[in-house]
């Protein structure tokens, strides 16, 4: 099934600590996904964070649209949802996008963690904005 936007289904799936594949169409040829951590919001748009010179944001300069597939995890019953559509790089948000992403998918109360999650603030971050045109979903 095919849509342009993400249902509360969707959204409900997409609130687990999954980890997320991302696709630049402005990188390699043939694409290479990377695992990554996002966030749906409830305005149905998918955002991460990144450091500003990082390939991606490299590759959003070249061609705006990106795209991500997150699926189940082995032992469940076989699930995914593929967003595809224009990105954006917000100056604004990352670091606090950062933060919340960090508590969903790391044990904070671990130092070498927290320490990492530190260093990862200190730094300069930008937020990407997916904003979806197509979305795809399976569910057995």
């Amino acid at each position: 099934m095919s849509t342009s936007s993400l249902t509360a289904d969707d959204l409900e799936f997409l609130q687990r600590p999954l980890h997320g594949f991302l696709s630049m169409a402005g990188g390699p040829v043939p694409p290479q996904p990377r695992p990554v951590w996002f966030e749906a919001t409830a305005e149905g748009t998918i955002q991460l964070f990144s450091l500003p010179d990082s390939p991606k944001v490299r590759h959003l300069g070249r061609d705006p649209r990106a795209s991500i597939v997150v699926g189940a995890p082995v032992g469940e019953p076989e699930r995914w949802v593929s967003v595809a559509g224009r990105t954006t790089v917000e100056p604004g948000g990352a670091h606090e996008l950062c933060r919340r992403l960090a508590v969903r998918y790391w044990d904070l109360d671990d130092p070498a963690r927290a320490d990492v999650l530190s260093e990862m603030l200190a730094g300069d971050l930008v937020r990407l904005v997916i904003r979806p045109e197509a979305v795809s979903r399976y569910a057995l």
